[in-house]
């Protein structure tokens, strides 16, 4: 039933859209099998919410729909096609989120800032991996493991003392990010930004890289 995809392999990338289109659309576990096989990424199953209640069962649920499900199993990465729709059928319906820390770690900040820099930093150039797009208005940028740790340290260095003033945070291990297109919170889907491709998905940037532009634009935005 499943497959093996190889991370960096073209020839996967073909083989799991051409098996998205002879469905007529992409299944859950097709989506899975990209993000585990594909990009390297660990996937658990979340919880989905719907007129404020959370799947999870729990009636004080502090996060409906913003979590992963407690009694549901992570996909590896590597998991081939066929392991990922196995696993998925087990839990239909569950939103797909990726745990932080392994592979990446997340610099947020305000949407509409994140635009901005996002489009400042492809005019410099300047390497970038996937960013994704919440509906609570925030822009995930995937940067390298260990960023959320330095990042006090990296804004100090470069004169920033507060983080918190520029609306800006790092998201580091113990932390999930749900994965397009799945919905977050009942408020609509997340969506890719910057899609993920095979020269950055397995190896995003240093946060260094892009963390300049990231703070100038977030202060120029609260300005």
């Amino acid at each position: 039933m499943g497959f093996t995809i190889g991370i960096g392999s073209s020839r996967g990338m073909r083989e799991l859209r051409s098996g998205a289109r002879r469905r007529g659309r992409a299944c859950e576990g097709t989506t899975v099998a990209e993000f585990t096989a594909l990009w390297g990424w660990d996937v658990v199953p979340g919880a989905r919410a719907a007129s404020g209640a959370c799947s999870c069962g729990r009636p004080d649920c502090p996060a409906p729909g913003a979590h992963p499900l407690d009694f549901a199993p992570r996909v590896p990465a590597g998991a081939t096609l066929g392991e990922a729709i196995e696993a998925w059928a087990q839990h239909p319906g569950a939103s797909v989120m990726l745990p932080v820390g392994r592979s990446f770690d997340v610099i947020e900040v305000a949407e509409p800032a994140g635009l901005r820099a996002l489009a400042r930093l492809e005019r410099m150039g300047l390497p970038l991996g996937p960013v994704a797009a919440t509906p609570q208005g925030r822009a995930h940028f995937f940067v390298a493991p260990g960023a959320a740790a330095e990042l006090p340290r990296l804004l100090y260095r470069m004169g920033w003392d507060d983080p918190s003033a520029l609306d800006l945070r790092g998201l580091g291990p113990g932390t999930h990010v749900t994965a397009p297109p799945s919905d977050r919170g009942g408020l609509g889907r997340v969506r890719w930004l910057r899609p993920p491709a095979l020269d950055s998905a397995a190896r995003p940037p240093a946060a260094r890289l892009l963390l300049g532009t990231l703070a100038y634009v977030a202060h120029r935005s609260r300005a």
